[in-house]
C-alpha cells in the first residue's frame, strides 16, 4: 500500500504531555478485530475521549477545538506496551502524520515508520519548549523537514535534529511501504538472481 510522500510538514500540533502512554490507551483491545487499516481513528484514545454513553469528555485534548493539526506531541515513553500495529494505524487514520516525543517504544516507532507516520524523537528540553510554545499560542506551527532531519518551532526558531534509518527515510520520501520498496527494485533483484551461480 503506497502512502503520501513525506518531505516537509508544517502544521499546528496537539499537546498530550502524558508519560508512558501505552498502546492499549492509544487503541483499546476491543477495537482490534478489523484487519484493514481503516476506521481506527474514530477510536483513537477512545476511553480518554468518550464517556460510557459515547458523549465526548470535555477535558480531553482531542475534544478541545482550540488544538488541532497533523502533529501529535506526546510525553516520554510514548507507545509502550503491546506490539499491536493498530495503535499506529489509529494515529494515521485520525490524521496525524508525525508524532513527537522525548522517547518512543521501539515497536511503536517501527510500526509508525511502516505506515508513513514520522516518529520524531527530541530531547526532553526541546519537548518542553514545544509544549510551552503550543500552550502560549495554539496556532503555533511546527516544521518537520525529513530530508534535513530537522524539527523547528517556527514562532521561536528553536530547532533540533532527529535520527531515522536511511532505509525508512528513503521509503517515506517516496511514499513506499516495504512491498513498494521491493517492487521498485524488482529489476535489480532479477539481475542479481540471474547472475547467481549454482
Amino acid at each position: 500500500m503506497a502512502y503520501d510522500k513525506f518531505n516537509t510538514l508544517k502544521s499546528t500540533a496537539v499537546p498530550l504531555p502524558l508519560e508512558n502512554v501505552d498502546t492499549d490507551q492509544i487503541i483499546p483491545a476491543r477495537f482490534l478485530k478489523a484487519t484493514k487499516r481503516e476506521g481506527f481513528g474514530d477510536n483513537l484514545f477512545r476511553d480518554w475521549r468518550y464517556n460510557s454513553d459515547n458523549t465526548p469528555k470535555e477535558n480531553f485534548i482531542l475534544n478541545n477545538p482550540i488544538y488541532g493539526g497533523k502533529i501529535l506531541v506526546g510525553g516520554k515513553n510514548f507507545g509502550s506496551g503491546s506490539s499491536r500495529e493498530h495503535a499506529a494505524w489509529a494515529v494515521y487514520d485520525y490524521g496525524f502524520r508525525c508524532v513527537v516525543s522525548s522517547f518512543f517504544a521501539d515497536i511503536f516507532r517501527n510500526n509508525c515508520l511502516n505506515i508513513c507516520v514520522l516518529p520524531v524523537q527530541v530531547s526532553a528540553e526541546f519537548a518542553k519548549q514545544i509544549f510551552n510554545a503550543i500552550y502560549d499560542d495554539p496556532k503555533t506551527e511546527i516544521e518537520v523537514i525529513l530530508q534535513e532531519q530537522t524539527i523547528t518551532i517556527l514562532s521561536t526558531g528553536a530547532q533540533e535534529s532527529f535520527d531515522i534509518s536511511s532505509y525508512k527515510k528513503e521509503n517515506m520520501l517516496n511514499g513506499y511501504d516495504d512491498i513498494d520498496y521491493l517492487q521498485n527494485i524488482i529489476s535489480d533483484i532479477e539481475t542479481f538472481a540471474n547472475d547467481m551461480v549454482f
